[in-house]
């Protein structure tokens, strides 16, 4: 006779399982800790978000998406009819984050459409001189690259093209104080990529990111005209200050300033408010945190960095 098993311990009904799950789960939201928002309808819709994203970059690169064919007979009704649809779905995003930030901020006469509607017709009349710039960016890419074939092959394939091209998007909303939009935005382009570029950075023309893969640029950064960065670089923060209280300080300059006419290759990681000057090269593997004069030269030698400073 085979012997048998008791089960010593008697299981919950799975509806009694699920309601005690339930309350330990609802439990956690009353804590205050900040990583549940139960009144989400003033969060952005993310799927929007990037939608938008996506005209906006049929905007600056019309043609290329492979979805809209155009005609130069019709171009206007066409870039018309886009830039309704886009002013309208970009209203509403950007109304609801204002009303988000008021909720947060306490504050009560902010006049929401009207910030909305600055903020939105900003962004759409940077257009026409992000697409100016993205031309230096692009014939940058294009001499800079003697793999490239084509204008056409960079504004398809080089991921460097595309984050720029979103960060400089985001940069208008963030500088009109656009609250969440703007880093979603470039935060898209980053799992895209694989570079990081924060919006509030502020890059100048003719910036080639070749390769771009594990690029990191941190929100005050500044970056003059044909600066040339190669993969795994990092344009970051050495520390961040902090109040009385022991909480960071926010809002101040932390990262490096670039002046024109460097490169920067694999790997060189540049950290603080400091400022590299025109026309260095900064070689690959290298930790910098103090200011370098122009036409500077950084490099591992024997396995020491050696600076040669003109």
């Amino acid at each position: 006779m085979q012997p048998t098993c008791e089960n010593k311990y008697s299981r919950m009904t799975n509806a009694d399982f699920l309601d005690n799950l339930v309350e330990k789960i609802t439990t956690t939201f009353d804590d205050k800790k900040g990583i549940n928002h139960i009144k989400g309808y003033n969060l952005p819709t993310k799927n929007e978000i990037f939608a938008i994203l996506n005209d906006l970059l049929e905007l600056v690169f019309p043609g290329y998406s492979g979805t809209k064919n155009y005609d130069i007979t019709t171009i206007h009704y066409s870039i018309g009819t886009l830039l309704s649809r886009i002013y309208s779905e970009l209203f509403q995003q950007i109304t609801k984050v204002l009303h988000y930030n008021c909720e947060i901020t306490d504050c009560e006469d902010c006049n929401i459409p009207e910030m909305a509607a600055d903020a939105t017709e900003f962004l759409l009349e940077s257009i026409p001189k992000i697409r100016t710039i993205m031309k230096r960016d692009v014939t940058a890419s294009y001499e800079g690259d003697p793999a490239a074939q084509s204008f056409d092959e960079i504004i398809l394939s080089y991921p460097g093209i595309r984050a720029i091209t979103v960060q400089r998007l985001a940069h208008a909303l963030y500088s009109k104080k656009i609250p969440l939009i703007p880093r979603l935005m470039t935060e898209y382009a980053h799992s895209e990529t694989g570079i990081d570029i924060h919006p509030g950075a502020k890059m100048g023309n003719g910036i080639f990111i070749d390769h771009g893969t594990g690029v990191v640029i941190g929100e005050t950064t500044m970056i003059g005209d044909n600066v040339k960065i190669y993969q795994g670089v990092t344009l970051g923060a050495l520390s961040f200050p902090k109040d009385e209280s022991g909480n960071i300080i926010k809002g101040m300059k932390r990262h490096p300033s670039i002046d024109k006419n460097v490169t920067i290759y694999a790997g060189a990681t540049i950290l603080g408010d400091i400022t590299i000057g025109k026309g260095s090269i900064i070689g690959g593997n290298v930790w910098i945190t103090e200011d370098l004069p122009p036409f500077s030269k950084v490099a591992i030698s024997k396995g020491k960095q050696v600076v040669k400073k003109k």
